[in-house]
Order: C-alpha cells, then sequence, then structure tokens
C-alpha cells in the first residue's frame, strides 16, 4: 500500500473540492428530511454514517486462546492460565526477563488481530506479529528491556532471569505493538531486536524510505489527549490491523499509531508468527484473542 497515507488524504481533499455533491446541502422547504448522519449524495441518494465499533464481532476470525489452557501456544514455565486469562507474572525475586509465548498456528500476512490485555506494576510487554525465532541477542546489543526493570521492595534481593540459550525456541523478533502498565509505551509501533526499534511513537503516522530518517507524517491528536485511551489496571481493546507494508494500532476504539514502511533495505517481512511478549517486573494479562487472516 505504498504511500497509502498521503495518496488517501489528497483523495479525500480532491473529491470535497471537485465535487460539490459530497458536501451537505443546506435544508429547503419541501426537500425530503434527511437522517441526522446523513447527506444527499449523487444521484439524490443518501450518505450513511458506519456502524458502530463493534470489538467482540467474531464472525470469519479464529479464536487464539481457549480461555482455559496454553493449547496452541509455546513458551516457558511462567505463562499460566489465569481467571480465563493467558497471564504472567515477572517479580524482583523471580524476574523473567524479556520472554515470548508463541502462537502454534503458522504465520499471517495480511490480518487483523484482536485481543484485550491488561497490566499492572511496572510490566512491559506487547503484542508480536509478522515476527520469527532468531538466536538469542548478543550481551550489550539493546535488546530487550527499554527502560528500568522496576524498583525492589526494600531489602528484597533482585533475582537472575533465565538464561537466554533455555529460551532460544521462543527468542522472537520482529513487530510489536507495544503495551505497559505506566503507558509510557503502549500502541505504539516497535521492533524487537532489529535494530530500527521504536518507529511510530504513540500519536503518530510515520513512513520509512530508504536512506533517509523515518518521516512524521501527520499527528493524531494531543499528547494529552492520547493518553485517556488508556485504562490503567483494566482491560484494554487492542486492535492491529496489517495489510501490505502499513500497520495501524487502535487502542479503545482510537488509532494509536500508524507505520507505513518504504524502507526495502529493512523492511518489514511480508508474513510471520505471531506471540506475547513481557519484559520487566509486574503482571500482565491477555484474553479473547482473535485473528482474521485478509489473505
Amino acid at each position: 500500500m505504498r504511500g497509502g497515507l498521503v495518496v488517501a488524504a489528497a483523495a479525500a481533499a480532491a473529491l470535497w473540492a471537485v465535487h460539490p455533491s459530497a458536501q451537505q446541502p443546506a435544508p429547503s422547504s419541501g426537500a425530503a428530511q434527511q437522517t441526522p448522519g446523513q447527506g444527499r449524495g449523487r444521484g439524490g441518494g443518501f450518505f450513511r454514517q458506519p456502524d458502530p465499533i463493534d470489538f467482540q464481532e467474531h464472525e470469519g476470525w479464529t479464536a487464539l486462546f481457549d480461555g482455559q489452557t496454553l493449547k496452541g501456544w509455546s513458551g516457558d514455565q511462567n505463562w499460566k492460565v489465569e481467571d480465563g486469562a493467558i497471564a504472567i507474572d515477572s517479580t524482583c525475586e523471580k524476574p523473567t526477563g524479556t520472554i515470548y509465548l508463541v502462537w502454534q498456528g503458522g504465520e499471517a500476512s495480511d490480518f487483523e488481530l484482536k485481543l484485550e490485555m491488561k497490566g499492572t506494576g511496572n510490566i512491559n510487554g506487547g503484542v508480536q506479529y509478522r515476527g520469527w525465532i532468531a538466536p538469542p541477542p548478543q550481551r550489550g546489543g539493546g535488546v530487550g528491556g527499554r527502560g528500568p526493570q522496576g524498583p525492589c521492595p526494600s531489602g528484597a534481593a533482585r533475582g537472575t532471569p533465565p538464561d537466554p540459550s533455555s529460551e532460544a525456541q521462543w527468542n522472537m523478533w520482529g513487530p510489536q505493538y507495544d503495551f505497559d502498565a505506566a503507558n509510557r509505551f503502549t500502541g505504539q509501533f516497535y521492533e524487537q531486536s532489529t535494530g530500527r526499534g521504536i518507529l511510530a511513537w504513540k500519536g503518530q503516522a510515520v513512513r520509512t524510505q530508504a536512506g533517509k530518517n523515518p518521516r512524521l507524517v501527520a499527528n493524531l491528536g494531543e499528547p494529552s489527549v492520547i493518553d485517556t485511551y488508556y485504562k490503567p489496571e483494566d482491560w484494554n481493546q487492542l486492535h492491529i490491523i496489517a495489510i501490505g507494508n502499513q500497520f495501524t494500532h487502535i487502542l479503545n476504539g482510537q488509532v494509536i499509531s500508524i507505520f507505513v514502511d518504504e524502507d526495502a533495505s529493512r523492511q518489514v517481512r511480508k508474513s510471520g508468527i505471531i506471540g506475547l511478549e513481557v519484559e520487566a517486573t509486574g503482571k500482565l494479562f491477555a484474553r479473547n484473542i482473535w485473528l482474521k487472516k485478509l489473505q
């Protein structure tokens, strides 16, 4: 979907300027009454507002989690099911480090993915997609935690996370819908372990091109407003739409970031696996996970 953002914006502007019929006319006596939200269109018809958002609409979607077991998923012993959700608890005494739970149902290319996620403490994690399994990172490679693991209670000793070699079979690289309990990163487009890091911060639409720094295409709202979309220590609705080289992250019905990747030298893979990631300390929950493949 090369240049999709700019093309769509230009097309909308052109339609408004060239086709006066796209504008809602002023009412006149004897004119047909219009339903609120509708406008007269070409040929005497009416425009119609889209149907409301329905996060629970699942027709044509596949459930990735049965709500009771980790059937269809693979990860270490830290992952469990608790109260109908996938859960993981990382503490100072028993930190998980950066680890993954990988869906075993194959790859997805163009798709929509919906789930609910909740975090507590200093937990940081996210949803991996179009990813792949890669060798464990080298020390000092800038991979894994992007911030402090969080303070330990007074007098508590900080434990040692699992050795990376024991986690190699689940070590995922690639795009991520970022999520953290403190809402510093939630909704941004982040690449785990590729060296590109954060590409579209929350509240941004960003494009990459070969040989250039990522370019901000548009702001999606005031930061103070963007921050209000997140529900602290409550269930949040995450929605990912990946079509071609354009990726849209939605949080609780609000677009939170858009990334258009036109850098062919480092571009996101066309297809890949799906998983969950966690790091830092606190607790992460995920439930109601649904996938709809578009091709």
